[in-house]
């Protein structure tokens, strides 16, 4: 499925200590939220027709291009939520409706320095992963098709396969479903460029208001591996998000199971 008429967003801090295993809390040390818990802010990864560097379409399905230059590139495992955008005749963002979801890598390169978040999200084509299929939400509520929905990933080096995220349920996120969109809702229209954050509202009116977001809902806290190693070439990649109740950890497709599996050039 091609997004490239979708605006590309993420949410950054939605699961208990990832920023800090990632080497990024000091980035958002000026950053006041609403609750201890609450994700720090939203970033754009892909924004259509820009003719700055995110404007590319960087988003790849089996191929994962490291950049050419030392990296320090991390997997970051999320599920990813394909919303139509609801605006008011002020252009104003008034409601989100969750159409389907599906894996994501939003590979991350540590890169010191970068003033924005988004300065580390994209350098080329295929820095970025999307599943192999997408699931139909049915309700983004309690009671839904992700309630029972677990998200897990892997890096398999020379042979071995390394946990790389832990395995969390998605109602581990610290925002998801009625709190999430309206914590998203209120970003798109009220967050300021400020920090390692940009004003979504202005990227919105630029990308002339799009109908449809893809937005990364926050990557899960690493597993041993995940937060000691960097990617490296001729890795294998593995994102994977489950019905707990039927499927399990393993790469068996099964109609439930979206499998998301890059090779690391």
């Amino acid at each position: 499925m091609e997004l490239k008429n979708v605006i590309g967003l993420g949410v950054a801090g939605n699961f208990a200590h990832h920023l800090e295993q990632a080497g990024e809390l000091k980035d958002f040390e000026n950053v006041v939220t609403a609750e201890p818990d609450a994700p720090k802010g939203i970033f754009p990864f892909y924004l259509p027709g820009s003719d700055s560097f995110l404007g590319l379409y960087s988003i790849g399905a089996d191929k994962l291009n490291l950049p050419e230059y030392e990296a320090n590139a991390q997997v970051e495992p999320e599920i990813a939520v394909l919303f139509d955008l609801i605006y008011n005749d002020d252009n104003q963002v008034t409601d989100l409706v969750a159409q389907k979801f599906t894996t994501f890598n939003d590979c991350t390169i540590r890169k010191e320095g970068a003033k924005k978040i988004s300065e580390k999200k994209s350098w080329g084509i295929n820095s970025k992963g999307i599943g192999d299929k997408w699931i139909i939400i049915d309700k983004f509520e309690e009671g839904g098709v992700m309630d029972h929905y677990h998200l897990c990933s892997f890096v398999e080096r020379e042979g071995i396969l390394h946990p790389y995220g832990v395995d969390a349920p998605l109602l581990g996120y610290s925002y998801f479903y009625t709190k999430l969109k309206m914590w998203l809702i209120d970003k798109m229209n009220t967050q300021e460029d400020f920090g390692p954050l940009e004003d979504i509202a202005a990227h919105l009116k630029a990308c002339n208001y799009p109908a449809q977001a893809l937005i990364s809902i926050g990557a899960t806290a690493y597993a041993e591996f995940g937060e000691k190693n960097y990617l490296q070439s001729a890795d294998d990649v593995y994102v994977v998000a489950y019905d707990a109740r039927t499927d399990s950890t393993d790469f068996e497709t099964s109609e439930s199971k979206i499998i998301l599996h890059q090779k690391v050039q």
